[in-house]
């Protein structure tokens, strides 16, 4: 890294910021693509927006890219092994994850939140691309998140510090 700063120390410091565990998914030709990411936010109210942030070399970008569209689907606390899976490269991710198409996306049963999103823009961030989504259509459970937090997953209130 550049400025004196170490990729172990700028790895280290965000392994401190609890982030949700989501899967971006995108469909193409009736295959499921997908992938574990640690950046996703909303951005914007009016219009709704959210953006997340896909590693260049990865699979569901390109599906992304061709197809316009990308689904996030926030993991509940007992998806630990579905994050895993589409943390991986390469095919059979979704050989032990239930989903079904909804709005033209791979929807992941039991998670805690989803949403189904347009390509609105693309910015480029160094080893990966920020996708902004306009999102068309989402919803939402009261089952608890999964949390990623100092290299491992947890769900608030089930771990004291």
């Amino acid at each position: 890294m550049s400025r004196g700063v170490s990729l172990d120390e700028f790895r280290e410091v965000f392994s401190s910021v609890p982030t949700p565990v989501s899967i971006v998914t995108a469909l193409r030709d009736g295959v499921p693509h997908g992938t574990t990411v640690s950046s996703f936010c909303s951005l914007s109210a009016e219009p709704p927006l959210v953006l997340v942030a896909l590693d260049r070399g990865s699979n569901t970008l390109g599906v992304v890219n061709e197809t316009r569209r990308f689904g996030v689907n926030v993991l509940a606390a007992d998806q630990d092994g579905a994050a895993r899976s589409c943390a991986s490269k390469g095919e059979g991710k979704f050989a032990a994850i239930e989903w079904r198409e909804e709005e033209g996306l791979p929807r992941l049963e039991g998670t805690t939140s989803w949403l189904a999103c347009e390509v609105e823009d693309e910015l480029e961030g160094g080893d990966h691309v920020i996708v902004t989504g306009l999102v068309v259509g989402c919803d939402h459970t009261d089952r608890p998140p999964l949390v990623y937090h100092r290299r491992t997953f947890w769900t608030p209130g089930a771990v004291e510090y």
